[in-house]
């Protein structure tokens, strides 16, 4: 999960040399890295430098599994088919089929929805493994959903992040404090945005192998990251779970999966049995429970304690022999009578830990937002600014905002995702990515929160309006003439532009009008054909091509000669009216009559 949440504990020092030693001797041969179910999981050593511009974290640096990939080859033995002695081995490196399916459908989709990112399903692989073990050895039913919640600890700042509860314990059954989830090992805020629908079921399950799979893959595609460039790679693994020891793990079992693996059924693979948090020497944290009430162990009564015989001169002496007074003195006896403990000191209480920056933001405001409106297709030239205050007004930085889309269209931050999380400046101030616009016409709206702090957000409205053109002009001056009954030679063809620029995808309308003043259409003269070969003299479905050009159909005549008009309007209020002449074709000149020809002779004929 987030950087910020904290760095792991250190394991204890003999396994950690192993490991270690184990990592390193696998990351010089370029080999990949490591995984979590109900367990208590700690922060662990070697905590990396935060990732940039990571979204809110997948699973709050919760622990994971430390089993280092075998050094032997992935592909399976002749004997490494499930019996009856039990399970395969982990060392065959086996995947269970339907998480493998999950792994590799999520890749597939990404490769479509975001090819620059170049997911393999590798990645998902290794983090599977190291998260949860591969579904616990694929404990999954037949739609990829796991037999039994796999969930982390609760993150109650006992050794880990501390991340009060978001879901209502909605996924994760816990109403104080969120847990990590699934075989993917997602948080419930993060899974609030980052979830996905993998399996087409209509639901975002992170119990649902094919579900946390396209959520991850997504999750690490977001911020524009290629994931063949090595930087970006680890940027991703580590705001997955910001460690250099999971980052190192992740890698290896990355690349052990990358020189082969194989599918093993359902339920039988084995499970990791070494974890960050265990690995450590400390003990696991144990699973959140419903607090019980019991009464206090009675003390025995301690015996009597015997005095110590008193002194008594006749006058008073200072009897300890369980005598009251001696004579005329006093006596102090405690014979008979228990000594009372030495009171316990009582523990010190420890300080109370400042406030953090998130802790003292009161509300949010607009930070100067202008209006927010692009045409479909189109990057809008404003961006939404929030910032973070106190009660006071005061501005609070190094804050993270997180900024939501929601609506009816498409609109996506640049990147693609609909979420985006930002730390405020030294003034307070969060500064969005740039809003895309899709294809959707319409009003949405952009929710900026606090991360972590149920604190008052700020709502902004957004629209995307139909593509444009403000000019349209023929791309040719040939007159446009035919005879009555026939058809014209050349097709109207026009470019519509906006503000100079290419105006693509314009929806247009073509009608042949009665005159200049009136645009109704005409019922003679020229006109088009409709699928069945009937005049028809308006089209309305027309768009412009990607290079702005618009080519109408070819026109035909009837028998009605004159001049005509035909009109093209654009969605942006373009207009182009173009003539059309329809008359006979003019007939050769004829040739002079001949003049009297002489007769041979010279002489006429009689």
């Amino acid at each position: 999960m987030a950087a910020h949440f904290g760095r792991r504990l250190r394991k204890g020092a003999a396994t950690t040399a192993v490991a270690a030693a184990a990592v390193a001797a696998l990351s010089a041969s370029q080999a990949p890295g490591a995984a979590g179910e109900e367990h208590g999981r700690q922060t662990a050593a070697g905590a990396a430098a935060p990732a940039p511009d990571t979204d809110g974290n997948a699973t709050g640096n919760s622990p994971y599994y430390t089993d280092l990939p075998p050094l032997n080859s992935p592909s399976p033995s002749p004997s490494s088919s499930a019996g009856p002695s039990g399970p395969v081995t982990r060392a065959e490196g086996g995947i269970p089929a339907t998480v493998l399916d999950a792994y590799k459908k999520a890749e597939a989709d990404l490769r479509t929805a975001k090819p620059g990112c170049n997911l393999p399903w590798q990645l998902l692989a290794a983090i599977g493994n190291v998260e949860s073990g591969q579904a616990r050895g694929g404990q999954v039913d037949a739609g990829g959903t796991t037999l039994r919640r796999i969930l982390g600890p609760q993150l109650d700042g006992n050794g880990f992040a501390l991340i009060a509860d978001t879901d209502g314990g909605a996924y994760d059954g816990n109403s104080a404090y969120d847990q990590a989830i699934g075989p993917m090992q997602f948080i419930p805020s993060t899974w609030a945005w980052a979830g996905r629908d993998g399996n087409g079921d209509g639901k975002k399950d992170p119990n649902n192998v094919y579900d946390a799979a396209l959520a991850a893959g997504h999750y690490l595609c977001r911020n524009g990251w290629d994931l063949s460039h090595e930087a970006d790679l680890h940027r991703a693994i580590l705001s997955y779970n910001n460690s250099q020891d999971y980052l190192d793990l992740v890698l290896n079992w990355m690349e052990y999966y990358r020189k082969g693996t194989h599918s093993i059924p359902d339920g039988t693979g084995g499970v990791p049995e070494h974890r960050s948090d265990t690995d450590s020497g400390l003990p696991m944290s144990p699973l959140p429970t419903h607090p019980t009430t019991t009464e206090p162990t009675p003390k025995p009564d301690r015996p009597s304690r015997p005095g110590k015989p008193g002194k008594d001169d006749g006058k008073g002496g200072h009897g300890n022999g369980g005598q009251g007074n001696g004579g005329n003195g006093n006596g102090n006896g405690n014979g008979g009578h228990e000594t009372p403990d030495p009171k316990p000191p009582t523990p010190p209480v420890p300080p109370t830990p400042p406030p953090s920056n998130t802790d003292l933001v009161d509300h949010l405001e607009d930070a100067g937002t202008g209006k927010l409106t692009a045409m479909a297709g189109d990057a809008f030239t404003e961006r939404i600014s929030a910032r973070a205050e106190t009660k006071v007004g005061k501005s609070v930085a190094k804050v993270r905002l997180r900024f939501t889309i929601t609506g009816g269209t498409d609109a996506t931050f640049t990147g693609g995702e609909t979420v985006a999380t930002v730390a405020t400046d030294a003034k307070g101030v969060a500064l969005a990515p740039a809003l895309q616009a899709g294809e959707k016409t319409g009003d949405f709206k952009v929710t900026v929160s606090v991360v972590g702090r149920p604190a008052k957000g700020v709502d902004y409205t957004a629209s995307v309006t139909a593509r444009a053109a403000d000019t349209l002009a023929r791309t040719s001056d040939t007159p446009l003439t035919c005879a009555p009954g026939g058809e014209f030679a050349d097709q109207v063809q026009v470019k519509a532009t906006y503000l100079g620029t290419v105006a693509d995808k314009v929806a247009a309308t073509a009608t042949l009008v009665k005159s200049a003043a009136d645009a109704t259409e005409n019922d003679k003269g020229p006109y088009f054909k409709d699928a069945d070969g009937k005049p028809v003299r308006t089209l309305t479905t027309l768009k412009t091509d990607d290079k702005g050009l618009l080519t109408l159909p070819k026109l035909y005549a009837d028998d009605t000669a004159g001049t005509f008009l035909l009109r093209i309007t654009t969605t942006g209020g373009a207009t182009l009216t173009v003539g059309l002449k329809v008359a006979p074709a003019e007939s050769p000149s004829a040739p002079s009559p001949n003049p009297t020809t002489p007769s041979p002779t010279g002489s006429a004929s009689s």
